[in-house]
């Protein structure tokens, strides 16, 4: 069987969570009477110190909701120019909600408000109205970047001067919190709203979760509606995301072994990986041999018996989940050193 390192949304729910689910208390949620789904909501809006919750299918739809929940069609929303928003999310923010993305270039220095400024457009006739500041922690397209406590506030800080409310797309935030020993709520305090996954890292099969304040939340809430998101008894997927929850410390092992890898694979000719940037369980690692194809490199990779993804031809990327253990990181290093010379 590979090893498995593309993303870590290829994980399978644990013992724990399909006994969860197979016992969980359930109603019909369009009703609000799922109470495992109520419990679960409860806690994520604690987590991150906001006063309500929304459990939704997956981070797009999450995000999705979100930006209707926020904006007026014509409206324009800010967001860095590899937000995962923007880049993978099949451009449901143009194609169902209308809004027009203004992208920052901030470069390494995500949400810098140099940059923030620099993408301002002051009102004028010839400008979409802008509505809605963006971020992203971790930032997926910069290899699992951890945008910090002080960053996060300057950022929201530019919002608010902006009259902007501020949108976290949070699908890693857990990530993002242990890596700097934080609490959640110190990364969320400073955003209107937020979305975390309860996939991906923390291993629950399906869903994700908005949090905001109560009154947002009732809004969202019909966005989600009208979206397709009003689910019936889901406190079934609920109780996977509450376990989820309970054993978030996984998190911790899922970035050792990624400092392992990042570790490993440097040490092989022909590949690059700049360890200083490695935060979390995601990383990129850069062909030396401007010869050599990435996208090539995979192909040979996953022949050999590893699977990782290739983000531009000289470009991969690596993530670590619980569904793999320090021998198969060891296992994938020799496996990497094997193919690079074949390529």
């Amino acid at each position: 069987m590979a090893i498995d390192l593309r993303s870590d949304t290829v994980t399978s729910p644990t013992a724990a969570m399909r006994q969860a689910m197979a016992n969980a208390a359930v109603g019909d949620d369009v009703y609000e009477e799922d109470p495992t789904v109520k419990e679960l909501e409860r806690l994520g809006a604690r987590l991150t110190g906001k006063e309500s919750g929304l459990f939704v299918s997956s981070g797009t739809m999450g995000n999705l909701v979100a930006v209707l929940t926020h904006c007026q069609s014509g409206q324009e929303i800010y967001l860095d120019k590899e937000s995962h928003i923007y880049f993978y999310e099949a451009g449901g923010m143009s194609a169902l909600g209308g809004f027009i993305p203004r992208l920052v270039d901030s470069g390494s220095d995500l949400y810098n408000p140099v940059a923030l400024e620099a993408a301002w457009r002051p009102e004028n006739i010839h400008f979409p109205t802008p509505g809605l500041l963006c971020l992203e922690n971790t930032h997926n397209r910069s290899g699992g970047k951890v945008i910090g406590v002080d960053r996060m506030k300057e950022a929201a800080l530019w919002a608010r001067n902006k009259g902007l409310p501020v949108h976290l797309d949070g699908a890693r935030i857990f990530n993002a919190a242990y890596a700097m020993n934080l609490e959640v709520k110190e990364l969320t305090t400073e955003v209107d709203t937020a979305m975390f996954c309860l996939s991906k890292g923390l291993g629950a099969p399906v869903g994700s979760l908005l949090v905001g304040s109560e009154e947002w939340i009732a809004k969202a809430r019909k966005w989600r509606k009208m979206v397709g998101g009003g689910l019936r008894q889901v406190g079934v997927l609920a109780a996977a995301g509450l376990v989820a929850l309970e054993q978030r410390e996984q998190l911790l092992e899922d970035h050792k072994l990624a400092k392992l890898l990042a570790k490993g694979l440097t040490n092989i000719k022909g590949i690059s990986v700049d360890l200083s940037a490695v935060d979390t369980n995601i990383f990129m690692a850069d062909l030396e041999d401007e010869r050599q194809d990435a996208y090539k490199f995979a192909a040979s990779l996953a022949e050999a018996g590893l699977l990782a993804n290739a983000v531009t031809s000289s470009r991969m990327r690596f993530v670590t989940h619980y569904d793999v253990n320090e021998e198969q990181i060891d296992e994938a290093i020799n496996i990497a050193e094997k193919v690079i010379s074949t390529i």
